[in-house]
């Protein structure tokens, strides 16, 4: 099909991890084309293996639903993910505008246009790259987290969201490192006065969410810890915080937090290590990132610029291919 006589309502393809779909759909929201539509991959071997490198048959190795797209070929397509990556080269050999999301790990050159973060080393003509992760989250986005949890205001403030995610390569921390900080932190808001509104992560470990159940027993506030606390009420968090406290293992978390215009404090920051304690400086020198409890310390006064890096990517996004 001709470029010109296709559909620029962009396509979202992942492979389904919540990360992943999270900033292709992200950035496919903040392109303002319409819509989108989404596709997830289901590969199979070898492609599953060998992606992002092209093998013969590639078109019906990522599931039936692609098979089926690459039968009608979009205009434009947004992935994330290694597997996403391969999926978007067979789009691309026939016509497809394509952009990739986070390194591919070999060239550039076999997408139209690549989005990384600033920790990775990726650079070229047509790589952009941004502070953080790419996210939701903006006035519009906190407004509506407000709105569809509108019960969180009858919390007394400040109200404190606490965001725990779980170990990783480049973050390596164990309960024991955390436990006494959140018994601080309940003591403080004890101290204080105020409330919690706390979340775990798919990631976090029983024995961390037993120990946050545990330290904020008698405090007031909310706390998710799985499916069956009901609706994951993340976007009322953001949006009813007075300020924010993370665990230093996921980008997209702090990213997110960093987007409100709250005081944003990392803890175990001392425990990142590599592109994720280089992306931890880099927003402590931009005045975005605080460490320990020191956002609870911070004066509620102060101007805060929120780090939203999604609206000038996809800014730029439009401007190189013409969409």
């Amino acid at each position: 099909m001709p470029y010109a006589k296709r559909s620029m309502l962009p396509w979202t393809i992942t492979d389904g991890r919540a990360g992943n779909v999270r900033q292709a759909v992200a950035l496919a929201s903040a392109l303002q084309l319409g819509g989108q539509q989404r596709l997830q991959l289901h590969p199979r071997a070898p492609w599953r293996w060998l992606t992002p490198r092209l093998l013969p048959g590639a078109a019906q190795g990522f599931g039936p639903a692609f098979a089926q797209l690459t039968e009608r070929m979009p205009g434009l397509a947004i992935g994330c993910g290694r597997q996403a990556a391969g999926a978007l080269r067979v789009l691309r050999q026939h016509g497809t505008r394509t952009v990739q999301i986070l390194d591919p790990r070999i060239d550039a050159r076999h997408w139209d246009l690549l989005v990384v973060p600033d920790h990775d080393h990726l650079r070229g003509d047509n790589v952009l790259t941004l502070l953080g992760s790419l996210n939701p989250v903006d006035d519009d986005w906190l407004a509506w987290g407000r709105a569809a949890f509108s019960s969180f205001e009858q919390l007394p403030g400040p109200r404190t969201a606490l965001l725990i995610g779980g170990p990783t390569d480049h973050a390596p921390w164990q309960e024991q490192d955390v436990q006494p900080l959140l018994q601080q932190l309940a003591a403080r808001i004890r101290a204080d006065g105020g409330s919690v509104l706390a979340t775990t992560s798919r990631r976090t470990p029983r024995a961390v969410t037993q120990a946050l159940l545990r330290a904020f027993d008698d405090v007031p506030g909310v706390i998710w810890s799985d499916g069956g606390d009901g609706s994951n009420p993340y976007a009322g968090l953001l949006g009813w915080a007075d300020r924010i406290i993370c665990t230093p293992d996921s980008v997209n978390l702090l990213s997110e937090a960093c987007a409100t215009r709250v005081p944003v404090g990392v803890l175990l920051g001392q425990r990142a290590q590599a592109r994720m304690a280089h992306f931890q400086q880099s927003l402590r020198e931009r005045g975005r990132l605080l460490d320990g409890l020191a956002a609870l310390d911070a004066d509620p006064q102060q101007r805060i610029e929120p780090l939203r890096e999604t609206t000038r990517i996809a800014a730029e996004v439009k401007l190189r291919l013409g969409v």
